[in-house]
């Protein structure tokens, strides 16, 4: 050893008794002196590295222990803390390649194996991540992280059963260790077991007090048993466990929406996106949420930069909510496809089965209840050729024992609740039953359980009335349309195949019953004498221009007013508000709550003309209004969602009522509100029309769907591809 080493190896000695003691700031001096001496000093360059990557000076740490290597390529403890800084700055390729190296230098390096499986964890190369983690228990079997890790590598692969076996396998090791319990309930949450995901949650957190992500993994199971109370409070604890824990603070203003505490809601989002901007489906979240209320300011420019992101190919907006504020198809299929993507993928291959004797077509839905699906869907169920089809129902929403659920569960040839098994679980369920066509009644709405679908439940799969859009996924074969909806110039904005029925893609039930309630206009809050609009669609339906035009309809017919549904009251505010900026007196706006369906349908008799909204129509409202005898004037418009009317209309024998402009649609109005007998020909042959159209014939219409239902099965067999019908 020269003098000059000799100087150099004392120095890190006196650096080095500082550093056991913890005067880390002494030891990283003394370090930086001692490589002034001996740049190649290897024992001063690791341990500046390890001082380094601790305070989190990831490239000071990289560039450390990238000097460190060159002066001693055989030390496997500097590959591996090279490999983890490098994994922490973002370089996996790199950090992989360390880890490789310390392993190749020390075989039994048991660390070095949970490390590099835990780089390749964030390449989402999962099954490469548990060989690693296989190594490392198999060098340590005691190995308490790497069976976590383990773990969660399992989860992230929904391979439930092992990762949860996993997560126990480590608590056993330590009953101390909190995050294996929060991992396993977090596995039992995927598998909805959520009461048990709940009660481990619990455990974490008695174990960990401040565990704020166990408190928001707890309040995300309350919220899927829509405890949203609960869910709010746990929240908070959450938030005052970790006042930046983003995902929980996402997740209140998502309960907060479901509360109907929109304004909250809001100021939660814009919260989130401070702290991170990278949750960029919080644009669209926030633009709905202001919808509901009718908050419209910035409308036009909040609209535009979310439309401008998912043009980007960002998942800007939940599907959904892109119906309500965009009439582009194309837009609206981007924005499924970029949503479809996300969604986990692991088809199973399906057995071969013989054509049967009857086709098994199987609805999937959580809303078989007193829902608008269910309202317009029950006769259909009812109406199904038994001698030609088998009927599943397969429930995946709440059990409420209402009228609707009870009617529906005896309507089934068979009713199975699923809301308890997992994405994966039903859709295996689906293909032991040998189930022919799964048909989703939900799409990409509230709740929606697309994963099912994702599995390749059943050799057809369809998208059928509760999401009017394209589902933008390869698994879906055929959306169940009519010509005005999806008319062939935008076909191409659809993933699926087009089922086209020969009326109206909507079913109706031609039972319904209209409550027997006679209101006068005094008990609904309405003036005697006035001329009633009505408009009983969502809120979040109500966009600043429609709402200009109603303004001008109201100011050209005298003594009018205009009847909507109170979603929430600060919704009702803006509106009033927004009337007075237009010249409206506020109190010509008049607000109904919502009513049990028959007595709803009945209070119909006190309006006169129902206005529809753009570019989200009325759907089952529209049918409300005309089976309750109640005109309905529509525009419409290029997407799906915005031509829902005018094919009811049609059905209905009542094309005359429909637009293809906002222009034409005022003047249409005004005339039908200031000619009365123009109004009352139409009120008399809608009457007449409602018992004899194609509109709410439930029997032609179960005909027309077996039909394709029947065409689609027998492409199949045929060994034919889907295409349209």
């Amino acid at each position: 050893m020269t003098t000059t080493q000799a100087h150099a190896q004392a120095k890190f000695l006196e650096g080095w008794a500082h550093h056991q003691k913890g005067r880390v700031r002494e030891a990283w001096a003394i370090y930086q002196d001692v490589l002034k001496i001996d740049p190649d000093h290897f024992p001063a360059l690791h341990m500046a590295g390890i001082i380094a990557a601790q305070a989190q000076q990831l490239d000071v740490a990289v560039d450390l222990f990238g000097r460190a290597v060159e002066a001693d390529p055989n030390n496997a403890d500097a590959h591996f803390n090279r490999g983890n800084a490098l994994k922490e700055s973002k370089q996996p390729a790199a950090a992989i390649a360390s880890f490789d190296r310390a392993i190749k230098l020390r075989p039994n390096f048991a660390e070095a194996h949970n490390n590099r499986g835990n780089t390749l964890k964030d390449l989402k190369d999962y099954q490469a991540a548990v060989d690693s983690y296989d190594r490392a228990i198999a060098l340590k079997p005691d190995y308490i992280h790497a069976h976590y890790n383990r773990a969660r590598a399992l989860t992230l692969m929904k391979r439930f059963p092992a990762a949860l076996e996993g997560f126990e396998r480590a608590t056993r090791l330590n009953a101390s260790f909190a995050e294996p319990l929060h991992g396993s309930g977090q596995v039992l949450a995927e598998m909805r077991q959520f009461q048990s995901a709940i009660d481990h949650f619990d455990k974490a957190i008695r174990l960990k007090p401040g565990y704020a992500e166990a408190y928001n993994s707890r309040a995300a199971a309350l919220m899927e048993l829509k405890q949203y109370d609960a869910a709010l409070v746990t929240l908070d604890q959450a938030i005052t466990q970790q006042s930046d824990l983003v995902e929980a603070i996402v997740n209140r203003g998502n309960v907060r929406a479901e509360l109907k505490r929109h304004a909250e809601a809001i100021a939660d989002y814009d919260r989130a996106l401070a702290l991170d901007p990278m949750q960029v489906s919080l644009h669209g979240a926030r633009l709905h949420a202001k919808m509901n209320i009718c908050d419209w300011r910035d409308h036009d420019r909040d609209t535009a930069a979310v439309l401008e992101r998912i043009a980007r190919g960002e998942k800007a907006a939940a599907p959904f909510q892109c119906l309500t504020f965009t009439d582009s198809p194309d837009v609206q299929r981007r924005a499924a496809e970029v949503w479809a993507a996300d969604i986990p993928r692991t088809p199973t291959p399906l057995p071969k089965r013989a054509r049967g004797e009857k086709i098994r077509i199987g609805y999937f839905s959580m809303d078989f209840r007193q829902h608008p699906v269910a309202v317009l869907v029950a006769g259909l169920i009812e109406n199904h050729d038994r001698s030609k089809f088998e009927i599943y129902g397969f429930s995946y929403g709440p059990d409420t024992q209402d009228a609707m659920r009870k009617r529906l569960e005896g309507a089934f040839d068979r009713f199975i609740d699923v809301r308890d098994k997992s994405d994966f679980a039903v859709a295996a369920l689906a293909r032991e039953m040998e189930i022919d066509i799964a048909v989703d009644l939900g799409g990409f709405t509230n709740a929606a359980r697309t994963g099912i679908f994702a599995q390749q439940a059943t050799p057809i799969q369809v998208n059928y009335l509760g999401y009017p859009g394209t589902m933008g996924a390869p698994y879906y074969d055929y959306i169940v349309a009519d010509r005005t909806v999806v008319p062939e110039d935008v076909k191409q904005y659809y993933a699926e195949k087009i089922a086209y029925l020969p009326h109206c893609y909507q079913p109706n039930d031609d039972s319904r019953i209209i409550g027997d309630q006679v209101f006068s206009r005094g008990d609904l809050g309405l003036p005697p004498g006035a001329f009633v609009f009505c408009c009983f669609n969502n809120n979040f339906k109500i966009t600043p221009q429609i709402f200009d035009v109603w303004m001008r309809i109201l100011k050209r017919v005298e003594n009018s007013v205009l009847w909507l549904l109170e979603d929430n009251p600060t919704a009702a505010a803006n509106l009033r508000k927004e009337a007075e900026q237009r010249g409206i007196a506020p109190e010509r706006l008049v607000f109904a709550g919502r009513a049990p369906q028959g007595e709803h349908l009945a209070r119909h008799s006190a309006a006169d003309l129902f206005l529809d909204t753009l570019p989200y129509n009325a759907h089952t409202s529209a049918s409300d209004a005309l089976w309750a005898g109640l005109p309905l004037l529509a525009c419409m418009g290029t997407s799906f969602a915005s031509r829902v009317a005018a094919s009811i209309l049609k059905a209905v024998e009542l094309p005359e009522l429909v637009t293809d402009n906002l222009a034409d649609y005022e003047v249409r109005a005004v005339a039908l509100a200031t000619e009365p007998g123009l109004l009352n020909e139409v009120k008399q042959r809608l009457l007449a029309n409602r018992l004899t159209a194609p509109l709410f014939n439930t029997g032609l219409y179960a005909r027309a769907i077996e039909d394709a239902y029947t065409r689609m099965l027998a492409r199949l067999h045929a060994g034919q591809p889907p295409e349209d019908i």
